[in-house]
């Protein structure tokens, strides 16, 4: 069983029409979809090092001025020979002493006069555990 259909072209005017006519579309009130640009904006910033320099360059950051407080220049990481920036002690943004006075001192590096008197903390921690036990 063969099924032959042939095409046929229109033969009128109306025909035609018919065949080439677009079909209606319904009116859309939405909005149409904006696409993002595919680099995001850069604004121009202004950062002050720690020694005062300042330069300029483009960030993604809103920011128009950042200070820096840790750099190149005042990092142990960076300078190395530096004998200002080996004192652990000098800490400019307080970190160390928000540390000291959440956990205390006992994390502080020990001279051989501190090791002793941890020791002896430590002895009487031991009596008073023992006469407490007893």
């Amino acid at each position: 069983m063969s099924f032959h259909c042939p095409l046929r072209r229109p033969t009128t005017i109306t025909e035609f029409l018919k065949t080439q006519r677009p079909q209606p579309q319904p009116q859309t009130r939405h909005a149409s979809l904006l696409r993002r640009p595919k680099r995001p904006y850069t604004f121009t910033q202004l950062v002050t090092l720690s020694d005062g320099s300042t330069y300029t360059h483009r960030t993604t950051s809103p920011a128009a001025i950042y200070k820096a407080s840790k750099d190149t220049r005042n990092t142990a990481l960076w300078n190395p020979s530096s004998q200002k920036l080996m004192n652990v002690e000098a800490d400019e943004a307080g970190r160390l002493r928000a540390f000291r006075e959440r956990f205390g001192r006992g994390w502080d590096a020990q001279t051989a006069g501190g090791r002793a008197q941890e020791e002896e903390r430590r002895g009487r921690r031991m009596t008073r555990m023992r006469v407490c036990w007893i």
